[in-house]
């Protein structure tokens, strides 16, 4: 099955055309390789609404299966990602963010001060990225095994997960 996707940069400087989106190009081409339809791509400042209203919109207006951020997912005072991403998600899917710091911290300590997310909005799947090109690849590299089986059980499929 291919699923729909959509990789939005949360970027105060990539909004404003002062820094290009080497992120969000890298995460579109990896998602393409692996036979997901990207259907959005957008930058967006650090921003509490202007995240909020677009993952809502890619949701539940486009109905996206997949939505990747990157970027704003630190700790300084404009790394606002998980808050926005609190208000859009029903729950969380914390195997998903415990596995790409997991990961990450065999390459930097700087890793355990990741904040991201990995969360369900009705059957849409929202995973948080780093906003660096390196941290974003690594990062999205770890996951995908999983993104297909993810995604199918979010739309329905029923049959048993283990096999015998």
């Amino acid at each position: 099955m291919k699923f729909s996707a959509g990789v939005l940069t949360i970027s105060d400087k990539g909004s404003e055309g002062l820094r290009k989106d080497e992120s969000g190009k890298i995460l579109v081409t990896m998602l393409e390789e692996q036979g997901f339809s990207v259907l959005k791509k957008e930058i967006v400042p650090d921003n509490h609404k202007r995240i909020v209203d677009t993952l809502l919109a890619w949701i539940d207006r486009e109905h996206l299966s997949l939505i990747i951020t990157t970027g704003g997912t630190g700790v300084s005072p404009t790394d606002i990602t998980p808050q926005a991403m609190k208000v859009v998600i029903d729950y969380e899917v914390p195997g998903m963010a415990e596995a790409m710091r997991a990961s990450s911290m065999k390459k930097t300590s700087h890793a355990m001060i990741s904040r991201a997310m990995a969360g369900v909005r009705n059957a849409s799947l929202i995973i948080n990225l780093p906003g660096s090109p390196r941290g974003a690849k690594e990062n999205l590299s770890v996951v995908l095994p999983a993104l297909n089986h993810a995604l199918s059980k979010l739309a329905g499929d029923t049959s048993d997960c283990a096999v015998v």
